[in-house]
């Protein structure tokens, strides 16, 4: 299994080039995630899971967690469209919430790099 990063280029690029504020939103995005996987329940009607997939979706593409997001859409589309059951959800769910673990492990990698002096002064500069 390839280890999971996110697009720093992407994140840098939606917070206009601050690296605190790139790192803030990824502090953020780990914050929530806690809330979304509570949501991520097979026995809740597959709307509820769905909203949380899609929303859950938005927040991983903000932060360049692309593979996140597609699992997500994934999920979403099979919560909305096919209603599986409770069996069927789990499976679907599960790969979504183990894209979320790697996922927070990446933001971990990631605020590492955007601490960086270098990075820091690079981005600065071109300010």
């Amino acid at each position: 299994m390839a280890t999971v990063e996110l697009d720093l280029e992407h994140l840098l690029s939606m917070t206009g080039g601050d690296v605190d504020l790139a790192d803030e939103v990824i502090g953020i995005f780990r914050q929530q995630a806690e809330i979304w996987s509570r949501l991520l329940d097979p026995r809740a009607s597959s709307n509820q899971w769905a909203d949380a997939a899609h929303t859950l979706k938005g927040a991983a593409l903000s932060i360049g967690a692309v593979q996140l997001a597609e699992t997500c859409a994934r999920a979403e589309t099979a919560g909305r469209e096919s209603q599986p059951s409770p069996a069927g959800a789990a499976l679907i769910l599960n790969e979504v919430k183990d894209d979320l673990a790697q996922t927070i492990d990446a933001c971990s990698r990631a605020s590492y790099a955007l601490s960086r002096p270098g990075l820091r002064a690079s981005k600065a500069s071109n300010s």
